[in-house]
């Protein structure tokens, strides 16, 4: 018998709740601008999972250094291995997770890439 593994998702913190979000974890390191705490709802907000303020910098969201902001960010999650990565590994196995990210770029953006990384950590640990 295989266990289904709930789903993780990304949207856009300014997107309104939904649902089916489940928990709600806003994964950027500065809080999004002109969001009330109110108006996000959110479970959690994990700064400790977002890029480094210096991969940030470098990458400004420009898709000509994406696979370099891919590589660099994923080496910093495999070098994380903290209390923050738990948090949101015990979160998905309970249930839908909703990663938040506020940037404008829904395709090039840290959500995108800890969403596969916490769909391939999931899958390692329930083999």
């Amino acid at each position: 018998m295989t266990r289904r593994t709930p789903p993780i998702r990304i949207k856009r913190v300014y997107d309104p709740p939904e649902g089916n979000d489940g928990a709600r974890v806003l994964v950027d390191r500065l809080w999004p601008r002109g969001l009330s705490k109110e108006a996000a709802a959110l479970t959690l907000w994990l700064k400790a999972v977002a890029p480094s303020p210096e991969l940030r910098a470098g990458f400004c969201h420009d898709p000509r250094h994406w696979d370099e902001f891919r590589r660099r960010y994923l080496a910093e999650l495999a070098g994380n291995g903290d209390e923050a990565m738990g948090q949101l590994l015990t979160l998905a196995r309970r249930g839908p997770v909703t990663l938040l990210y506020a940037a404008r770029d829904t395709r090039y953006n840290n959500a995108v890439v800890l969403a596969a990384y916490l769909s391939d950590h999931i899958k390692d640990i329930e083999s």
